[in-house]
């Protein structure tokens, strides 16, 4: 009853905003035509679609806003107009009463807030759709914020999504444009997300791996947790004191270079995803501050890390390779990475993908530099995979979120920011690395002991794949003449498939040791030889 009372009001506020212009193409069946073709009969909204979306979204309560913020970050799946009005959205979320939040964190600690803290301020200094936000003092007067779940929402989250998601499926059954954005994808991983977002151990656990890569950085400051005060339901963490990097008012009358500051930022990208391959992948202004301490070298302050991004090594390579060849304008190149790297399906035409990179890229380098957004350059990379049917890999869209914000917020500080001076040599410095014998001598200290304990199952696999063999033959065989005939045939592809075989093993055990390698295909080479002498010489003895 519940599912149906919220459908109905989610329905009741699509009608209000004439949600039904934005659903143009729905093929629905005839009973659900009826109020669509009411509706058409009603005079043109005058708002401009975005707007009545935003503002519907705003009435529908914490989760549909941040379902929205989501959405303003896809501008290769949501439209142009649609995009710009949704990255509007606030949390405008009416705080919690503080005596509820007390009871939340005596129920986290299993004791009473104000024995286990010298002060605890009943006041919220944030509250946002997900969780709220209070000061507090240690005994030791060290001063730090507590940070809780909302009560009860996550039924309401649960509830929503499911309802989310059933809209989509009805949009993907009905609308070959809406089949085209993925609306089913969208809404699962959307739930993913802010699931992941009310486990706040999980943050807990991101933020200390973050604060751990910048440990004495001077480009970001992460606070430090305080694990015993820590689990799921409630963070415990340092109080920072900082500037909103927002506030250019007051970053201006600290003296803060601007440069310094957008150039930091965008260095402090190219860091997370290519040096650690960990990175905070929700850096909207709202999580970011900006300390002062020395205004010509000013330092961020990252918080918030429920979001963290991961790449493969594949991934990490081809896009830093992607973006290289990119600004070499060798578009043959790039259309080439995208295959290689399973961006797009086996068997893409590379003249075709070529000439839509072309088509793209292009029209972009008749401006300077400067002036090139490579954040959206990327969107469009990624809008060109989706032309050919591939599956963009959830790691990758979040990479493509944050640039997006980096970039976004980069050029507000500091309106001539140049990424591509800032980018392009940390690439190439980051290849030229990645292939230098210390790194390579440093994944063979890592994997060295798994690859040595796998070693000795080598010659007894090979071994079996050659008895599996020998017998499949032995059945197959028919007369003398067949059998010398099938003889030779037979053990040449028993050698080669069991060379392959070791090979392969070899190669997913041992792939960056190319010389372990080598020996074990030697090894697996000898043993067969030796096999396949000895059933010659069975066979001779048997005529």
């Amino acid at each position: 009853m519940k599912r149906s009372l919220r459908g109905l009001h989610i329905l009741g506020v699509a009608f209000r905003y004439r949600l039904d212009t934005l659903a143009a193409g729905l093929r629905l069946p005839w009973p659900l035509r009826l109020p669509f073709a009411a509706l058409r009969l009603l005079p043109q909204p005058r708002r401009p679609r975005g707007e009545r979306l935003r503002l519907a979204l705003e009435s529908l309560g914490p989760v549909f806003v941040k379902f929205g913020q989501t959405l303003s970050t896809r501008p290769d799946l949501i439209p142009a107009d649609l995009c710009s009005e949704l990255q509007k959205l606030q949390d405008r979320v009416p705080p919690f009463p503080g005596e509820v939040f007390a009871d939340l964190v005596a129920q986290a600690l299993g004791c009473d807030p104000d024995a286990t803290f010298a002060h605890f301020d009943r006041q919220p200094l944030a509250s946002a759709s997900v969780a709220q936000v209070h000061a507090a003092t240690l005994p030791d007067g060290h001063e730090v914020v507590i940070k809780a779940i909302r009560p009860g929402i996550r039924s309401l989250i649960e509830l929503d999504c499911t309802l989310l998601l059933a809209f989509a499926r009805l949009l993907a059954r009905y609308s070959a444009e809406a089949r085209r954005l993925r609306p089913v994808e969208v809404a699962r991983d959307y739930r993913s997300t802010i699931l992941d977002e009310l486990d706040l151990q999980r943050e807990a656990a991101n933020t200390a791996i973050l604060r751990r890569n910048f440990a004495d950085s001077p480009l970001l400051l992460v606070p430090r947790i305080h694990w015993p005060l820590t689990n799921a339901q409630i963070l415990v963490m340092d109080r920072i004191r900082a500037i909103p990097v927002t506030d250019l008012d007051a970053l201006r009358r600290a003296r803060v270079d601007f440069r310094v500051l957008a150039e930091r930022g965008v260095e402090i990208f190219f860091t997370q995803v290519f040096e650690h391959n960990f990175f905070h992948a929700d850096m909207h202004p709202g999580n970011i501050f900006v300390d002062v301490g020395d205004p010509q070298l000013p330092r961020y302050v990252a918080i918030d890390c429920a979001v963290i991004g991961v790449l493969s090594d594949s991934d990490q390579y081809y896009l830093a390779r992607n973006l290289l060849a990119i600004f070499r304008r060798d578009y043959r190149q790039v259309a080439e990475l995208h295959l290689l790297s399973g961006w797009v399906p086996e068997g893409t035409p590379v003249v075709e993908l070529e000439g839509a990179v072309r088509t793209v890229c292009e029209p972009r380098f008749q401006r300077p530099l400067k002036d090139i957004s490579l954040a959206h350059l990327l969107v469009d990379l990624f809008m060109i995979a989706r032309r050919f049917d591939a599956e963009i890999q959830p790691s990758l869209v979040l990479l493509q979120k944050t640039l997006l914000n980096i970039e976004g917020l980069g050029r507000q500080l500091y309106p001539q920011l140049d990424l591509w001076q800032t980018a392009h040599p940390f690439l190439e410095r980051w290849l030229r690395e990645r292939f230098k014998p210390a790194r390579l001598l440093r994944g063979l200290r890592r994997h060295g002991p798994e690859w040595l304990e796998r070693f000795p199952e080598l010659p007894q696999l090979a071994y079996r794949t050659l008895a599996r063999l020998e017998r499949i033959e032995l059945e197959a065989t028919r007369g003398a003449r067949e059998k010398a005939a099938s003889g030779a045939s037979g053990t040449a592809a028993v050698f080669c498939i069991g060379a392959g075989t070791a090979l392969l093993i070899a190669d997913r055990m041992l792939a960056l040791a190319a010389v372990p390698a080598a020996g074990v295909a030697l090894a697996g080479a000898g043993l067969l030889l030796l096999l396949y002498r000895r059933n010659w010489d069975n066979g001779s003895d048997r005529r």
